[in-house]
């Protein structure tokens, strides 16, 4: 198995069809299985690899590095969780820098045996990998919207990622980090410094760190937004989630 290794949080969110998410959750392995309309937070420092079939679509968030984060790809020996293969590196492009490493290990003598070379001793890792933590349930996002008329609920509130929908009302906010608004139904007013637009249902955009904003929605409004504070704890918390 193929897993990345990071020292933040992922969001994900599956559209259409379903997706198996491979973890290593307290030295086992574990597929969470993430249905079509559920939406999963995946812990900081948990080995993973998304698996996804034809015809199928998800959004993933993720947050921008830091100059002294490092990520990491590491393949395990078959039907253990002991590491075969692994490499680190900066990653500032996952589209671009991903398939170089891979090709890397597939002309690696590791991936010819199946076995690293006798008495190897792989180094500490720069990431720590997290052994005790349990990975939580995907949360059915068609059942929470259907609690949400006006105002906001909390979907995942602790932790880097603060995921909240949002229904008619107004939204003010300042940011320390990035905030990814997604209208989903309906329409949608935001103002900020650089000026207003109308967001209609489907569009989406990125407010930067540090810029207030308003965001005024009407009725039958649905909004999701996702907020990232690096400097958070990287424990993800449910607020009360639905299955």
């Amino acid at each position: 198995m193929l897993a990345r290794l990071q020292s933040f949080i992922q969001f994900f969110f599956q559209l259409k069809g379903d997706m198996v998410l491979k973890v290593v959750e307290k030295g086992q392995h574990k597929d969470v299985v993430i249905k079509e309309g559920e939406c999963y937070l995946h812990p900081s420092r948990i080995p993973h690899s998304p698996q996804r079939s034809k015809d199928t679509l998800g959004l993933v968030i993720e947050r921008e590095r830091s100059k002294e984060e490092i990520d990491g790809l590491r393949y395990y020996i078959d039907g253990t969780t002991d590491p075969l293969w692994e490499q680190w590196f900066y990653c500032y492009d996952l589209g671009t820098q991903l398939v170089p490493v891979i090709e890397s290990f597939f002309d690696s003598e590791e991936f010819k045996t199946g076995y690293p070379p006798p008495g190897k001793i792989f180094p500490t890792p720069p990431v720590k990998i997290d052994t005790s933590t349990a990975v939580q349930t995907p949360q059915n996002f068609q059942k929470w919207c259907e609690t949400v008329v006006r105002g906001s609920k909390v979907l995942f509130g602790s932790g880097e990622f603060k995921v909240v929908v949002w229904g008619e009302g107004v939204q003010e906010e300042e940011n320390p980090g990035e905030t990814f608004l997604w209208q989903m139904k309906g329409d949608a007013q935001v103002h900020c410094k650089q000026g207003s637009a109308t967001m209609s249902a489907q569009s989406c955009t990125v407010m930067n760190p540090g810029e207030r904003f308003t965001v005024t929605r009407g009725a039958n409004s649905l909004a999701l937004t996702v907020t990232i504070d690096p400097l958070a704890s990287k424990m993800p918390k449910v607020a009360n989630g639905v299955n």
